[in-house]
């Protein structure tokens, strides 16, 4: 008798760029950045024409975020006041671009983890908030490099890509579409953000995870079980990027700061905390798993205040770093990456039964929550 698929997470992988810029880095360059503006806007500032900018510090930062520093690809040009964003060589069609290489490298771990080769693998997709071109598909391209053969394609659902991505392939394993899907979350996004913004100048770092997501027929023996899965998305404005093909050359940051990055952020802080805990305690429920039991809690790194609350809701108590592990001082956030990179690193130590929640959510809004159970 044929059993019907079960989709789990059989591996997961991470790619790590090798610079990171502390907060004391970061400050230096974005203060003299703004010594360097208000002098050469001296007049203008003098007559009110303009306000002066303000100089940022690392005890702004880290209250208003947690963060303490985040990896980039491109450190020397953000830090460079007359640049102030990541930047490299274009590279050639026949190249492999950025993205898809670092894509590859989160990818390569993961099936290396699981024990699988590209041939084992059917499907491949691109979870991601930026993408660094329209098409072809970042996820044909990762296919093409891994050597697997099968179909791919790319998504973006913001800060919630990697978990829609993982229901995403859960429903392929489900439906018998297909047995072994990789979900690759390849985030620059150093290359959205407005540097020159005190605001916003410290939230997003570089990275790349990869979920394997197969039949529980197939996985290696200790893997985790996906108990349940929940989507969600609310229409808001309140976190936004104008930046499409439409705009004909890439903008000054200075001039068009909608182009990039922007957020309400108290709005956002004030509507998504409870948005996002009421639907983990719901599904929970739902799924006949007692939220105050989750033995831990991989969620959105994104800002610690926010995963603070949230997981105070869910627990019914203050979380202690070992029901809610926190990458966020040293990655920065990452956008779709975050919880998977909490994952990733924070998962090893918990025993056979165990359960847990790994909990993405953002602009949109968006939120993911995908509930598994240890095996093996």
């Amino acid at each position: 008798m044929t059993q019907t698929p079960r989709p789990v997470i059989s591996a997961t992988g991470l790619f790590t760029p090798p610079e990171s810029i502390s907060n004391e880095e970061l400050v230096d360059s974005f203060n003299r950045y703004v010594a360097s503006f208000n002098a050469d806007n001296a007049d203008r500032i003098a007559s009110g024409e303009i306000e002066a900018l303000q100089p940022s510090s690392t005890e702004f930062i880290e209250k208003a975020s947690g963060i303490k520093a985040r990896h980039v690809i491109a450190k020397k040009p953000i830090l460079d006041i007359e640049t102030m964003a990541p930047r490299w060589d274009e590279r050639g069609d026949e190249e492999l671009s950025q993205m898809a290489e670092i894509g590859v490298a989160a990818a390569r771990e993961a099936l290396e983890k699981a024990g699988r080769s590209p041939e084992d693998v059917d499907a491949v997709l691109c979870a991601a908030s930026n993408m660094e071109r329209p098409y072809p598909a970042m996820a044909i391209e990762i296919q093409q490099e891994l050597g697997i053969d099968g179909f791919a394609f790319d998504m973006n659902v913001a800060c919630s890509s990697a978990t829609f991505g993982i229901q995403t392939a859960a429903d392929y394993v489900r439906s018998g579409n297909a047995r072994s899907v990789l979900v690759v979350s390849p985030e620059i996004t150093s290359g959205h953000l407005n540097w020159r913004d005190r605001d916003s100048h410290f939230i997003f770092g570089d990275v790349a995870t990869a979920v394997l997501v197969e039949d529980a027929a197939i996985a290696p023996a200790q893997h985790w079980e996906i108990l349940g899965t929940k989507l969600k998305t609310v229409f808001s404005n309140n976190i936004r990027n104008n930046f499409g093909f439409l705009n004909r050359a890439h903008p000054d940051t200075s001039g068009a700061p909608d182009k990039l990055f922007v957020q309400e952020g108290r709005k956002v802080f004030k509507e998504v905390v409870p948005m996002v805990a009421q639907m983990i305690v719901d599904e929970a429920e739902g799924f006949g798993i007692e939220a105050d039991k989750l033995r831990r809690l991989w969620l959105h790194q994104a800002n610690a205040g926010m995963n603070r609350l949230i997981a105070q809701r869910v627990l019914g108590h203050e979380a202690s770093e070992d029901e809610s592990p926190t990458v966020l001082d040293t990655y920065g956030n990452t956008s779709s990456a975050g919880s998977i990179i909490a994952f990733h690193k924070h998962n090893d130590d918990l025993a056979p039964g165990d359960t847990g929640l790994i909990c993405s959510f953002g602009a949109g809004y968006s939120a993911g929550a995908v509930f598994v159970r240890k095996v093996g």
